[in-house]
This record gives structure tokens, C-alpha cells and sequence, in this order.
């Protein structure tokens, strides 16, 4: 029976070990960008770590194993669980020592987890389990753990959970696992009612932690935003955060803003206007992306549209704007046109299932969030625009929001050249957008003859033929770069938009 438990032991302590990595490497790539480097660095870190935590195991005398496997859970349940709203309060607050926070965290935990199975091993083989039989049931059930744990976290853990209750609910299993081990093997312990008070203790504030997660995220963004949150939720794909200070409504995505209420309208008038200005004769729209609605508002104002359909990945988005009463205000209810068809889908997927094989748009209207990960990186690829062009009617137009020319010139321009490489003209562009600097579009099309409008058939709030003439000028200090296309294999946009704005920061 006590074989069967510490073996139950390492299933647990498995899974709680990789929960860990994967809350700080989900959290890094949250607030840092660039996911593939947060989680590469994090696991390089971890995998380090726990090489000296089985180092160190060693040094532990046979008559202490079962007591400092217990002292081991405690330590990891308490750093382990408290580690996700401890890195998202230091960024909030003070977000210097972030990265400093985040790699000790890492390092502790994995040094504490890479003495979990070592001990574990050595108290089984104590009790005269054959080697054979005992490396093969602690390896079996160490990879068990991880499989459980790689499944649920993107399934159920991150998106229903979130990072900072999760953190908590695995520091609970981690000191569940220690209280059981003092249970079943309190006769081998010493110092048994300590560390059962300790135990119980960590187990105290964890399970306040973990019914205060919703207030601890709330008061972390409050430090983050600055202004009150109306809105927040965390999804599958992304944090959500919205945010109002006096008639200002703001969205944030992973910590990134994405729109000011105030000043919205300029971006969204030079998305859509210059576009489907031109195109008098255009019937069916696609919008990429815009789930929001904002870009959709700008586009129904044309009546000869009948059709618009909106790809855009996260449900939770186009339901926020579609049933909350201030946002549906900011996109005059544009969800609920008639005209309208809402898709919760991967653009680059939905493009290529078969029932879209012969879908063709008079006019596209890409507003992807920035390349800041591979992720997104894909969604402004050669392949990704090849496989648009083949749903673009021959004479229609797609517009892409390309990031700032003046704050990221090098990526600005690395769209244009991806753009151009698929066949397609490309007619560059920028307007002032008060919220973010200096931004970037770009209009392109495999044969119409474009020329700028120099006059709208709306009123515009913003746009009209002067201030379109001069969105299509580019100043000496954002002159065109020769810039590679962005091709899948590479993804040379993201390492240059990171660089760009790097270099910005500085």
C-alpha cells in the first residue's frame, strides 16, 4: 500500500512540476510577446534547474528522505502556487524586476522538482522494490502526469481557470501530496507536528489565494491599466481587458492596446474608406480579424454592401461586442446586421476549408493584431496572402493594418514586400492615430488601376480628399525600405517588428 501511494505521489507532483513551467511560460508570453522565446528560455532555465535539484538530492542521508520530501512539497506547493499572481503583480506594479522575478521563480521550482523523484525512487527502493520494476512504474507515472497536464492546461486550465487560480489549485495538490505522505508515513517522520502545522499553513493561504484570484488579477490590472476595468476575461487565445476612464473605453489584448474610444475613429475611417470608396460596384466583404466590430461599423455605412462575413479567432471577442450595451454603442450593433455572418475560426484554416473553395469578396479588410509572435506571424506569410489573393476578386482590393512605418519601419515595409511578392500592387499608406503615433496600411490589389479618392460619398469624421492625399505621401523619415518578403519557414517579420520596437523603447 505505502509502495502504491508514493508512486500516486509522482503522477501528482508530475503534473504539478510541468503546470508550473507552462503558467510562467503562458505569463512571460502574455506580458513579454514573443512566445517562442519566453517558453524556450523557461524550459532551457527549468530543465537546468532540475538537473541541480537531482544533484542535490544525493546529499540528502537515507533516514531523511521521506522528511525532506515532504519539506520539498511544501516549498514547491508555496512557490509553485503563489508564482503566477507574484509575477503578474511585479509586472503590474513594477515591472523592472519582472524578469528577474520570473527566472528565480523558474529556477527554485525546478530545482525543488528535480529532487521530487530522485527521493521518491530512493524511499521506494528502501523498501526493497526491484530496480527494474521501480525505475519502470516512476518513470511511467512521471510521463503520465506531464501528458495530463499538457492536455488540460490549454483545454480547461487557462482559458476557465486562469494562469493565477491555477497556480494556486497545483500548490494545493503539491501540499495535498505532502499531507498525505505525513498521514501515511507519519511513524518514518520527525518533527511531525510541525511540519503537519506548516502544511497546513501553506495549505491556508493557498486556498485564500485561490478564492481571491479574481481580486488579485482585478487589483494587478488596476496597477497595469491605470483606469477601471469593466471587462476582463481570459480565453483560449488571449486576455481580454477593457477598460473606461470618464468616456475613454479602451481594449487591451495580452496587455496590448488594440483601441482608445476617443480616438478610434481615425484608425478605423483610414482602414476601410480609401478601400471601398473606390470600389462603387463591391457586394461581398471579408473582414479578418475585427472582432470588435469597429472596422464592420465602418464598412455597413455602404449600402450597396449586401454581404459582409468576419473571421475572427476568438469567440469570446465577437460576443463582448456583440452583447455588451457600451460596446455595441462604440460599433453601432453592427454584429447585428442582417448582412452580417460572424465566424469564430483560424483565418488562415477557414480560407482553405473546401466549402470556401469558390467564396471570391469584392473587398478585404485585414485587421490582424500586430506580428508579435509566430502565431500571428503566419497571418501576414506569402502563404497566408497567396491563398487571400484566390478569394480577392481580380479588380477588388485588400487593405492590411500594417503596424507603425515610423516606430517599425522595417516591419511595415517587410509586409509590403510579402504582399507584392504574391503578385499583387501595393499602394502604401500611414495616418495619425492620437493613441498610437504614426500608423501603417496597406492597400493592394492583383489589377485594379487604384487611385486615392479625392472625395467620399459619406460624411467622415476624419478622412476627406486632402488628408486622403497626404496619407498616401510618406515623409523623408518613413521612405520605403528594401525589406525581404515574410516567408512561413522563416518568419522574418516577427524578429523584425521585435527589433524595431525594441529599438524604439530604447
Amino acid at each position: 500500500m505505502n509502495k502504491k501511494i508514493l508512486i500516486l505521489s509522482v503522477f501528482v507532483v508530475a503534473s504539478c512540476g510541468l503546470a508550473y513551467e507552462l503558467i510562467a511560460g503562458a505569463l512571460a508570453s502574455y506580458l513579454l510577446g514573443d512566445s517562442i522565446l519566453q517558453f524556450s528560455t523557461i524550459i532551457g532555465c527549468y530543465l537546468f534547474a532540475m538537473g541541480v535539484g537531482a544533484h542535490l538530492a544525493q546529499y540528502v542521508k537515507d533516514e531523511d528522505v521521506l522528511s525532506r520530501f515532504v519539506d520539498i512539497e511544501l516549498a514547491v506547493g508555496l512557490i509553485g502556487g503563489v508564482s503566477a499572481a507574484l509575477l503578474f503583480l511585479t509586472f503590474s506594479w513594477a515591472a523592472a524586476p519582472f524578469r528577474l522575478m520570473l527566472y528565480v521563480i523558474v529556477f527554485l521550482v525546478g530545482v525543488c522538482v528535480g529532487m521530487e523523484v530522485p527521493l521518491v525512487m530512493r524511499a521506494l527502493n528502501a523498501r526493497q522494490t526491484a530496480f527494474s520494476e521501480l525505475v519502470s512504474r516512476v518513470l511511467t507515472f512521471d510521463y503520465l502526469g506531464a501528458l495530463a497536464v499538457s492536455l488540460l492546461f490549454p483545454l480547461v486550465l487557462a482559458p476557465h481557470l486562469g494562469l493565477v487560480r491555477s497556480g494556486f489549485l497545483f500548490g494545493m495538490l503539491n501540499i495535498g501530496v505532502a499531507l498525505w505522505t505525513i498521514y501515511v508515513f507519519r511513524a518514518e517522520l520527525t518533527e511531525l507536528t510541525g511540519r503537519t502545522l506548516r502544511a497546513c499553513a501553506v495549505l491556508a493561504v493557498l486556498m485564500f489565494g485561490f478564492a481571491g484570484a479574481d481580486r488579485l488579477t482585478h487589483w494587478g490590472e488596476h496597477g497595469l491599466f491605470g483606469d477601471e476595468i469593466v471587462y476582463a476575461t481570459s480565453t483560449p487565445y488571449q486576455r481580454l481587458v477593457i477598460t473606461r476612464w470618464k468616456d475613454d473605453l479602451r481594449l487591451y489584448i495580452n496587455g496590448n492596446l488594440q483601441f482608445s474610444s476617443r480616438d478610434e475613429y481615425r484608425y478605423h475611417e483610414a482602414l476601410v474608406h480609401p478601400a471601398l470608396a473606390a470600389l462603387p460596384w463591391a457586394k461581398r466583404v471579408l473582414v479578418l480579424g475585427g472582432g470588435d466590430g469597429l472596422a464592420l461599423r465602418e464598412v455597413l455605412r455602404y449600402r450597396h454592401i449586401e454581404h459582409v462575413t468576419v473571421v475572427d479567432l476568438d469567440p469570446a471577442m465577437t460576443a463582448a461586442f456583440t452583447q455588451r450595451e457600451e460596446l455595441r454603442r462604440l460599433n453601432h450593433d453592427s454584429f447585428h446586421d442582417r448582412r452580417v455572418k460572424v465566424v469564430n475560426a483560424d483565418a488562415a484554416i477557414w480560407l482553405q476549408q473546401p466549402e470556401q473553395a469558390d467564396a471570391m469578396f469584392d473587398a478585404v479588410i485585414v485587421d490582424f493584431p500586430d506580428p508579435s509572435s509566430f502565431a500571428l506571424g503566419k497571418l501576414y506569410s506569402v502563404p497566408f496572402y497567396g491563398i487571400l489573393k484566390k478569394h480577392l476578386a481580380a479588380k477588388g482590393i485588400v487593405v492590411v493594418q500594417s503596424t507603425s512605418p515610423f516606430f517599425a519601419p522595417h516591419a511595415y515595409w517587410t509586409v509590403n514586400a510579402t504582399l507584392r511578392d504574391v503578385g499583387m500592387r501595393t499602394w502604401p499608406y500611414h495616418a495619425y492615430v492620437p493613441s498610437f503615433g504614426e500608423w501603417g496600411f496597406i492597400l493592394a490589389s492583383p489589377q485594379l488601376n487604384y487611385q486615392p479618392p479625392a472625395s467620399y460619398p459619406l460624411p467622415l469624421r476624419f478622412l476627406n480628399g486632402q488628408t486622403t492625399r497626404e496619407m498616401f505621401v510618406f515623409p523623408p523619415d518613413m521612405q520605403p525600405l528594401p525589406m525581404a518578403p515574410n516567408r512561413l519557414n522563416t518568419q522574418s517579420l516577427v524578429h523584425e517588428f521585435e527589433q524595431d520596437w525594441r529599438r524604439t523603447i530604447r
